[in-house]
């Protein structure tokens, strides 16, 4: 059941399992009472301008989804760990907040983007089931502990935060990037052992293609003022394209767009991974002949999009498979993800 009640008269309404509060135009204190909230699964208070410091959030024990985005409170109660089956936590564009407490080991998704206060957050490596992490635009953060067990991450997005960048390079392993699809840091460069495009893909007697990794440098040019209403509205940059062609034909069999998210707030080089697993389109169709393009689109949403630099790297079976220690190998012998590791370190 959703409801948009008055928060301070939450505590009477014992039977919620969805409370979504509609948005508000002036700052207010959060009063509301949890305690008898034991039944509510979701919590949606964006754009609230909640101010001080959050409730305690104990007696929220069936809380799966909560989104406190655009608000302006500067902490959260340490009792948020309690929350056992929490599995989205939403807080972008919360400029106050300075730091995270240590967070429930069942999320999914955790979002602090543009959170321009966040200097810390607790350690995250109890997060075994964590697959989004994104960090865009906290510029503050120094570290990221735990950032090497997470195993399950699948996206991690971390443009324009130039002050972690180097306890990212240190804290990254094959381990982590073996599952990515989707990686955003600053930087300037692409691997050299990518190409800038396919031009006669010929597939390998014994060995199928399982997957593709497509690398972009972009960078963005909008206006200061405008950037966080802008990048809310479009937190993804859509206008990058790959585009499968075949021998003899002018236009493409297939064309995808790069799902780059995380639009920094500055026009510094931003480098964006997507990988395209064997069940993508763009994998799936690739025959022999076939080109593989990248490109930005005819007519871009941002209008200040610059497409610097951008590769392409086909992935071969058992190209991604070691698991023991690769540092004595030659780099041709080591793994996909071994690589990437030792390129983002080196970067």
């Amino acid at each position: 059941m959703a409801k948009h009640p008055d928060p301070e008269a939450t505590g009477e309404h014992t039977e919620l399992t969805n409370l979504i509060l509609q948005e508000n135009p002036k700052p207010v204190v959060l009063l509301m009472s949890f305690s008898n909230l034991f039944m509510l699964k979701e919590l949606d208070a964006r754009a609230w301008k909640i101010s001080g410091s959050i409730s305690d959030f104990e007696k929220l024990s069936s809380l799966e989804d909560l989104n406190l985005g655009h608000n302006n409170f500067c902490s959260l109660p340490s009792s948020l760990q309690g929350l056992s089956v929490l599995k989205n936590l939403f807080l972008p564009h919360c400029k106050e907040i300075n730091s995270l407490p240590p967070l429930p080991s069942s999320l999914i998704k955790l979002n602090v983007s543009n959170c321009c206060a966040l200097q810390s957050v607790s350690d995250l490596s109890n997060l075994k089931s964590l697959e989004d992490l994104n960090l865009t635009n906290c510029k503050k953060i120094m570290d990221i502990p735990g950032l090497q067990c997470l195993k399950s991450l699948k996206r991690f997005y971390a443009s324009g935060c130039n002050a972690c960048l180097p306890a990212l390079k240190s804290r990254i392993t094959k381990v982590a990037l073996k599952h990515l699809y989707n990686l955003s840091v600053p930087g300037s460069e692409i691997p050299n052992w990518f190409v800038q495009e396919i031009p006669c893909f010929s597939s390998h007697r014994n060995l199928k293609v399982t997957g593709v990794v497509i690398g972009v440098v972009v960078c963005v040019s909008v206006n200061p003022q405008m950037h966080n209403a802008y990048s809310d509205k479009v937190p993804v940059i859509v206008d990058v394209q790959a585009k499968l062609f075949r021998r003899n034909e002018d236009k493409p069999v297939h064309s995808t767009t790069l799902k780059l998210e995380g639009v920094a707030d500055t026009n510094e080089d931003q480098l964006y991974l997507c990988r395209f697993l064997d069940f993508k389109s763009l994998v799936l169709m690739l025959k022999d002949g076939d080109k593989i393009q990248v490109a930005v689109r005819d007519k871009p949403r941002y209008n200040g999009l610059v497409l610097k630099k951008y590769g392409i790297h086909l992935i071969f079976e058992n190209d991604d498979d070691e698991d023991e220690d690769e540092e004595g190998l030659d780099e041709s012998q080591q793994s996909i993800s071994e690589r990437l590791v030792k390129f983002l370190k080196n970067m």
